[in-house]
Formats: C-alpha cells, sequence, structure tokens
C-alpha cells in the first residue's frame, strides 16, 4: 500500500468526520483529495460516491435514531433525484463538462462549509412543508448534477431547505443524510458499480470513512460544532477547484 493510499485514509477520515456531522457525506471532499494527490480520473468518481454510500448509510441510522429525518417531507426530493442521478451518470461521460461543473461544486461546497463554520445558519423560523412540486423540480435538478460529477447533493439541498424555510438546521441534516444516500446509489447503478475495477485501498479507505461518519454524526446529534476543521476543507476544495479548471 502506497504513502498516497495511506494519505488519503487519514485525510478521508477527517473529511467524513466534518461532513457527516452536519448530515452530508463528504463526496466533494473526497474528489478534492483523490484530485490533489493525483489519482486516476475514471476511478475518482465512483470511489466517491461508495464511500458517500458508507457514511450516508451511517448518517440516515444516527439521524433517525435521533428523530431528525422526516421521510414524508423527503420523498418528493428523491423521488425526481434519484432517476435524474442514474441517467446522469449512464449517460453523461464528457471530461471537459464533468471536470468544470465539479470545480462549481467544490466551490460552492467550499462557501457552504465556511459559511457553516461560522454559524450563519438560524433556527429561530419555523419551517413549513415544501411545496411539492418545486420540491420535485429540485430534486431533478440537483440529481442531475449528483449523476454528473459523483457528488451526493447534500452540499445544494441543504442550504435550499434552510433558504425556504423547509427545515430547520438539525432536521435539514437529517434530510440531506437522506437524500445523499439514495442519490450516491443511483449513482452507482448509473456507473455499473460492480463491473468497475475499484482501488486496491479501498477497504481502508471504507473504514476510515466509517470511524469518521460514527464521530461525525454523534457530533452532529449532539449539536457539537466542529468549525476550524470546516475552514481547513473548504480552502482544500478552493485549492482542488483551482486545479481542475487550470490543469
Amino acid at each position: 500500500m502506497s504513502d498516497v493510499d495511506l494519505a488519503l485514509a487519514a485525510i478521508f477520515l477527517l473529511i467524513a468526520i466534518a461532513y457527516s456531522s452536519v448530515g452530508h457525506a463528504g463526496a466533494s471532499g473526497y474528489i478534492a483529495a483523490m484530485s490533489l494527490l493525483g489519482l486516476a480520473p475514471a476511478s475518482i468518481r465512483p470511489t466517491a460516491l461508495a464511500l458517500n454510500v458508507l457514511v450516508a448509510s451511517i448518517g440516515v441510522w444516527r439521524f433517525h435514531r435521533a428523530g431528525l429525518i422526516d421521510w414524508k417531507r423527503l420523498l418528493p426530493f428523491v423521488l425526481a433525484s434519484a432517476p435524474a442521478a442514474y441517467l446522469a451518470a449512464r449517460h453523461l461521460h464528457s471530461p471537459e463538462l464533468i471536470r468544470h461543473v465539479l470545480a462549481a461544486v467544490l466551490l460552492f461546497a467550499a462557501l457552504q462549509l465556511w459559511r457553516t463554520a461560522a454559524g450563519a445558519a438560524r433556527d429561530d423560523l419555523a419551517a413549513r412543508a415544501p411545496n411539492p412540486t418545486l420540491a420535485l423540480l429540485a430534486g431533478a435538478a440537483i440529481g442531475v448534477v449528483s449523476g454528473l460529477t459523483g457528488t451526493g447533493g447534500a452540499i445544494f439541498l441543504t442550504p435550499l431547505l434552510l433558504f425556504a424555510h423547509w427545515a430547520r438546521t438539525r432536521e435539514a441534516s437529517g434530510l440531506s443524510v437522506g437524500f445523499v444516500l439514495v442519490n450516491s446509489l443511483a449513482g452507482l447503478a448509473g456507473l455499473d458499480a460492480f463491473a468497475l475495477d475499484w482501488p486496491t485501498a479501498m477497504p481502508l479507505w471504507l473504514a476510515a470513512v466509517a470511524f469518521g461518519a460514527l464521530f461525525g454524526a454523534r457530533l452532529g446529534t449532539a449539536k457539537l460544532p466542529v468549525p476550524m476543521l470546516k475552514r481547513v476543507l473548504a480552502v482544500v476544495l478552493v485549492i482542488a477547484a483551482g486545479k481542475l479548471v487550470l490543469v
């Protein structure tokens, strides 16, 4: 096992802790790390999705036990996002398009990490049920980006839920982790995951993110912030986005 594999395991651990604490699975962070350390581009998208599935599964278990996932509220989002993520992963394979959309996703993720680290989210307004039509449209749009880039879509869903007052902060985290799990599974199905050649370090990476997810989800359900880690990750995402655009 190479030094790069071990370094990625350590980085993935930190990413999983920070992201799972807010109901995300970390795909944008995993992609940034793999891009910076020079992993083969063909391996990055499926690897990120596989790590996402494990982290999101743990997050769903944790947040559901804490009563923070409203499955009825989540349904219209995933009904549209799952097929969109599957089709995008299966049929959109332009490397140039993927590279530029991914750079934009990483920048957006960096902004959200920095914003939440600064405590910008507020819980003083009551949440209302989302409009079903708008939820379907939003789910479909996020699903396309998820399937195209290998991310779960939480970095888009969470701010949307908060901006539209469709959920309070911790409720948004619970909804987002369920959303990520469905989209990541759909994306892997679209990439025909069983036919892929996985990196040899995959078991180590899965173990690292599993531990990080268990710890991070506990932080999220216990309301313990991890602001410094989020800011560091935000800087890493910006660097990775720059590399994708300039290289």
